[in-house]
């Protein structure tokens, strides 16, 4: 984040480097080459600091960039920072973002310099720029000391109110960084994530989400009233912040809604009878239970993710697949399919972790895949983790059908000169042969051919999965048997010698004459083999000795004395219970009456299984599938409930506004406009017209505005009238609107609005209402649509409009029968607010609870015709939509308020000092605070 130059690192980290070099040079040969590095050192950054202090602004850049370029390079530029801080003021922006990078870097090593900058940063979270109020909260939530804990709370929960979207994402991100350095704040931190929860905004819903997984993901209640909202969002959100809501989605939905993998779903939903009518009897006359019938939010989960699939990052592609894999109906799955191969095309490291999720697929749902088996093909520039993989599923894929075609495969891969790929080949033969019978003795034929291999890791593999093989079915292969004992001296691998002796052991029987010679020379090469390997030649010397006593029991005897003595305690402990099981004593009892049963106990052949048959415990595409073992943090997806929960909790409520009353002016109370006004209206409108004028002043009994401060309308002289629409504009149409600083019929959020249209054509205008929006989020109470406006008559109407608290125009268009008109309404700031009765103890009381960083003044020059009290009030009330404290001094004048939209209390105090008077505003909301400090500061320098 370096004010977008990518070069500053090797730009800057590069001419300090020669910069650095030259000047050791030139000290070297006067002190020696230690001192004059130091020197250099020492030199250079005194040259940064004057650069730094130096009143041209390129000379700050280009010391920055080097400084961030030392950085980079791992050098050390803590003791710059007095220097560097100084500049965080600076307006101009690039330099200041090159500051925030320095201070993010050294503000922990350098607390105490840090802290005494806690001010600047707090400046500039109400600086105009978003980009700066989102720099200065990202250092502020850097700075990892606790003793500012509370100043970072108040600087999120400030943000996560702000106007920019950008500003609010950066406060989400910061919530997390609280959250780890102090948890005690997680109650306060829930309140600013619930409240982010509800933004329309696509750019911080990701972050948000994030936050919500960090801090509480527990708590799911918070989710309800935002899920319908998050999933029509989902489209347009950043891609990470896709991932996570995608991920926390998935959650959520094992919880509310319940399994579609019912035996009797029905997934008729776009059948209205089906979705609506309770009893559908015929259906229910064929089934006992009551059928599945999928809940619309889980319809619109899955529906919302679908075209996901088709997102460029391949995260985005998994999270929507392994969210169908865990939601979705099981013939729905298979759509994610063509886009998980596509993404085989991709890096290694993508390939890595798509494969072994497809891996875990494939096991339960082979014919998703089957289609695409030859995508899983192995290609001999793929790494040998790939290569492995690859196979693991092409294992899993063969059935009857495709297992010559598969086999075949294997063949090329069997001569591969990457040994442990060509050994998990032949395990992979193995598990074909075990799970598919028709082509076991195939599979088996082919081993035993690959046996005569030059190379030994394919002999031992190929031998360790014969004996696998042959448990299966022993009595038709005495003759691979044999072949094994004949290629036994040539084969030096431990694990496939052990794997010959126990075969031998086992069916020694059926091989009587070449078993007892195998034992001669195992006798012979005992104390030079593995321990493996002599633990297997004890085995089928005890065996020999209960089936072939007469042939084997000196040797028995010698190779039990050999092991008797060996180093290792497992061969001597086997050796010492081998003898007494077998060779009858007075010590040993009736035991070795069992010895043949114990020894020559038919086992159950082996199981070939896949590696990944476990890993669908976890959800896919988490680390914790990818590394088979649960890893900090993860959470697992709960069961399907069997009753869903009540789906209403997700409803939002609509809040539906008042019957609209509208004063009329002029022509537009003939007769021809009762088509717009009912009869009662009617009445309603003569009862008002007189407090609807525009200079009314009305009681101070309006609505109550909480903690006993009331709402009053100030008596104050005329109003400002803006142009809406010209009548050149507007084709005859004509508007203006005025703020009637009145409490808003329709909403207590939004702002009145009264606008007069007149219709200056000499034609009749039909059906003048209001049309699209912009942002269409905007929240706008319309008024109801003029049927008919005839040559020269006017009407007023009143509207409502929820600005936010911002400043920022409501953009929306009038429109008439035949045309569309883009307006514009830009409220000045202080028409956001509604004016408050307060006591003087009262207003000191609030006001000493917004200090510090709601804290914003400013020193004046009055103009002279402003020093009367009545003036000054005057002026004020014309800026602002406040109410007057009453105060005891004659030199303090106090005005408060409440922004309309979220009810913070705005108070302003004035306090004369001869021509000078100090000019104050305590409020939460920093912006409105700057900006209705310039306008009132204009009012009152003003003659």
């Amino acid at each position: 984040k370096l004010g977008g130059n990518a070069l500053y690192n090797d730009q800057g980290g590069a001419e300090a480097a020669v910069e650095a070099g030259q000047e050791s040079g030139s000290t070297s040969s006067n002190a020696g080459a230690a001192f004059g590095l130091f020197s250099a050192d020492f030199k250079k950054n005194e040259d940064l600091k004057e650069m730094l202090e130096s009143n041209k602004e390129s000379l700050k850049l280009e010391a920055m960039k080097r400084i961030v370029g030392l950085i980079a390079k791992g050098k050390n530029a803590s003791e710059l920072f007095p220097a560097v801080v100084k500049n965080v003021a600076s307006k101009n922006i690039e330099l200041k973002k090159l500051v925030y990078v320095y201070l993010v870097r050294y503000a922990e090593e350098q607390q105490d310099l840090a802290l005494l900058s806690i001010s600047t940063f707090q400046r500039a979270l109400k600086d105009p720029n978003q980009f700066i109020r989102a720099s200065a909260l990202r250092v502020l939530s850097s700075i990892r000391v606790p003793i500012i804990v509370p100043i970072m709370m108040l600087a999120i929960k400030e943000a996560a109110a702000d106007l920019s979207p950008y500003v609010r994402k950066t406060a989400a991100h910061a919530i997390q960084k609280l959250f780890s350095l102090d948890p005690d704040q997680k109650e306060q931190l829930i309140e600013v994530i619930e409240k982010l929860l509800k933004d329309k905004s696509t750019l911080v819903a990701g972050s948000v989400v994030m936050a919500f997984e960090e801090v509480c993901p527990d708590r799911i209640d918070l989710i309800h009233k935002n899920y319908r909202k998050l999933c029509n969002l989902l489209v347009d959100v950043e891609e990470w912040g896709q991932v996570v809501i995608i991920s926390m989605l998935t959650r959520y939905a094992r919880t509310q809604f319940i399994s579609p993998w019912q035996e009797d779903a029905m997934f008729d939903e776009n059948n209205e009878k089906a979705f609506y009518d309770s009893d559908s009897e015929e259906k229910q006359g064929h089934m006992e239970s009551k059928p599945y019938i999928m809940d619309p939010d889980h319809r619109l989960l899955l529906r919302n993710t679908k075209p996901l699939l088709q997102s460029r990052n391949t995260a985005v592609v998994m999270s929507v697949a392994q969210l169908y894999w865990h939601l979705a109906p099981k013939h729905e799955v298979s759509i994610v399919t063509k886009s998980l191969v596509r993404l085989l095309r991709s890096h290694r490291e993508v390939q890595y972790v798509v494969l072994q999720n497809i891996a875990t697929m494939s096991i339960q749902r082979k014919g998703m895949f089957e289609p695409f088996m030859k995508s899983f093909y192995v290609r001999s520039t793929d790494a040998t983790h790939i290569k492995t993989l690859k196979l693991e599923i092409l294992t899993n894929l063969a059935n009857e059908a495709n297992i010559s075609t598969i086999l075949r495969e294997f063949q090329t891969y069997v001569k591969s000169q990457d040994k442990a790929f060509a050994a998990a080949t032949i395990q992979a033969i193995g598990r074909c042969a075990t799970n598919i019978s028709e082509v076991t003795d195939t599979c088996l034929n082919g081993l035993v051919l690959l046996l005569s291999n030059r190379d030994e890791t394919v002999v031992a593999e190929s031998v360790v999965v014969i004996k696998k093989l042959l448990q299966t079915q022993p009595s038709e292969h005495s003759e691979i048997i044999k072949h094994m004992a004949k290629i036994f001296d040539n084969i030096t691998v431990a694990m496939a010698r052990a794997s010959i002796l126990w075969l031998m052991g086992e069916y020694c029987e059926r091989v009587p004459k070449i078993a007892p010679d195998v034992l001669r020379k195992m006798a012979k090469t005992f104390t030079a083999e593995e321990d493996i390997v002599k633990l297997q030649i004890v085995n089928l010397a005890a065996k020999l000795y209960l089936t072939n006593s007469k042939q084997t029991k000196l040797l028995t005897q010698y190779i039990l004395n050999l092991g008797k003595y060996d180093q290792n305690y497992d061969i001597r402990d086997r050796t010492r219970f081998i003898r007494q099981l077998i060779v009858p004593s007075e010590k040993s009892g009736s035991l070795n009456k069992y010895a043949r049963r114990i020894l020559l106990a038919s086992k159950p052949a082996p199981v070939l299984e896949s590696a990944f048959k476990d890993r669908d415990r976890y959800q896919l595409g988490t680390l914790s599938h990818s590394l088979n073992t649960k890893v900090g943090g993860y959470q697992e997806l709960s069961d399907w409930p069997v009753v869903a929960p009540d789906p209403c909790v997700r409803n939002v409520e609509v809040v539906e506004p008042v019957k609209e009353w509208v004063p009329s002016v002029g022509k537009a109370k003939q007769p021809k406009s009762e088509k717009f006004y009912s009869d009662d209206e009617d009445e309603k409108e003569e009862d008002a017209s007189d407090s609807g004028s525009e200079d009314s002043s009305s009681s101070s009994s309006s609505s109550s505005s909480g903690e006993g401060l009331y709402v009053t309308t100030p008596s104050f002289g005329p109003v400002k009238t803006y142009e809406l629409l010209h009548h050149m504009t507007g084709k005859g149409l004509s508007a203006k609107y005025h703020f009637p600083r009145q409490p808003c019929l329709y909403q207590p959020s939004m702002v009145a609005v009264q606008v007069t249209l007149t219709n200056s054509s000499d034609h009749s205008l039909e059906e003048i209402h209001i049309g699209g929006r912009n942002p269409a989020s905007l929240n706008i109470h319309c008024f109801n649509t003029i049927e008919l406006l005839e040559p020269e008559a006017s009407v007023t109407v009143s509207m409502g409009i929820d600005f936010s608290d911002s400043t920022q125009a409501a953009n929306f268009q009038l429109c008439t029968k035949e045309d569309q008109f883009n307006v514009s309404i830009q409220p000045a700031v202080g028409e956001l607010l509604m004016p408050s009765t307060m006591t003087e103890p009262d207003f000191c009381k609030e006001q000493s609870k917004l200090l510090g960083m709601n804290e914003t003044s400013a020193t004046i020059t009055m103009a002279t015709a402003n020093t009367s009290s009545q003036t000054i009030r005057k002026q004020v009330l014309s800026v602002a939509n406040v109410g007057v404290v009453s105060s005891s001094q004659n030199d303090f004048h106090r005005f408060a308020g409440r922004t309309v939209s979220s009810g913070a209390l705005v108070l302003v105090s004035l306090e004369l000092k001869d021509s000078t008077a100090l000019l104050t505003i305590n409020t939460e909301k920093s912006v409105v605070a700057s900006m209705l400090l310039r306008d009132l500061k204009q009012a009152l320098t003003q003659a």
